[in-house]
């Protein structure tokens, strides 16, 4: 039904796919409210409650000593077995619905770095596939200790953190990353893998449906610690990621996009103004538009140990990967993309 220009939800949806809608809604509303909104709810709850106070001074002190472990290989399985398994993350892959291919067996036994394109605004693709046991990423790929990298301030927040550890992620920094190339995982598992988007929160900024721009030409950080380690560098496209919001695009150089890169200098993500869908309808909002994610993994391209790698060999390396990820995106993309032959892999 459509008024206005405005076009609603049907009233007799099934239930299964109002409570997929909710769950959305909660990655992409309540969850990101509460990065703003964390330190200050809890600083009221603790000056003007009488009894939640305690627990949350404790939870302060609790803090306090966990501060380290997202730079140390986040929870154990012990503590995410469970979360990466729950209703709310079943219900967000169901809603796209989001789905995980692998295109080769990986050793078991090795450490892989996961290099993954494009961000778009909120990675759903990623978040699904190996943030969460939902798409069976640990069957896909047996013997392989998972970790999501994620911005670092998300471990800094009250209660927010302790769904970013249930995820399995780790902090997007540099000791954090050594950490995880460097450190055998433990039992069961004999090798890792390390997920890491590359373009990062800038990406954002690029993401707008049809087009697929990637921020890696300047991204060579993630070689030199593939040389360093001696860590095969495996790229992973995920098709459909840009196409889940429209947003106001600002070219590089312009005022917005000045301000864009300003405020992310602060707070780690820059503003975007985007358009999804809302709760009832589905012309504008702040919810993802329901269309296919596909998160595909490819082959990996093994790295020489280099402990102090020069910086003809970090290019060297760095165009080798650029190479072979064009490559494989333009294999890829007729599978996964409508009117493939007019999409290309924009590298910024």
């Amino acid at each position: 039904m459509e008024i206005l220009g405005v076009k609603f939800a049907p009233l007799n949806v099934p239930l299964e796919r109002r409570l997929q809608t909710l769950a959305v809604a909660i990655h992409f509303i309540v969850l990101p409210l509460w990065t703003v909104w964390g330190y200050p709810i809890t600083v009221y709850l603790i000056f003007y409650t009488e009894t939640l106070r305690y627990f949350l001074l404790l939870y302060f002190l609790w803090m306090y000593y966990d501060w380290d472990t997202c730079h140390s290989g986040g929870r154990s399985e012990m503590w995410t077995r469970v979360a990466r398994n729950n209703a709310l993350l079943r219900y967000f892959c169901n809603y796209y619905p989001l789905k995980l291919v692998k295109t080769v067996d990986l050793d078991p036994k090795k450490s892989y770095l996961f290099v993954s394109e494009p961000h778009g605004i909120w990675s759903s693709g990623i978040l699904g596939s190996f943030g969460s046991d939902v798409l069976n990423c640990k069957k896909l790929f047996p013997g392989l200790e998972i970790h999501p990298i994620t911005l670092d301030i998300l471990f800094k927040i009250p209660i927010l953190r302790e769904y970013s550890y249930s995820l399995g992620a780790c902090a997007s920094s540099l000791k954090s990353i050594k950490y995880l190339l460097s450190t055998p995982p433990k039992n069961p598992y004999t090798g890792r893998i390390t997920v890491l988007v590359v373009g990062g929160a800038a990406e954002m900024m690029e993401s707008m449906p049809g087009t697929y721009r990637v921020l890696i030409k300047r991204r060579k950080g993630f070689v030199k610690l593939a040389l360093k380690y001696g860590t095969a560098l495996v790229p992973v496209l995920s098709f459909g990621e840009t196409d889940l919001f429209n947003q106001i695009y600002s070219p590089e150089g312009s005022t917005f996009r000045r301000i864009q890169n300003y405020i992310r200098s602060f707070i780690g993500l820059p503003p975007v103004v985007i358009s999804g869908r809302g709760f009832f309808q589905y012309s504008f909002g702040l919810i993802s538009k329901r269309l296919p994610v596909t998160v595909v993994v490819g082959s990996p391209i093994e790295m020489p140990k280099i402990e102090d790698p020069t910086s003809e060999e970090i290019n060297k390396y760095h165009n080798e990967f650029i190479e072979h990820l064009i490559k494989f995106f333009n294999t890829q993309k007729h599978n996964y993309i409508k009117n493939a032959d007019n999409v290309t892999l924009e590298l910024l």
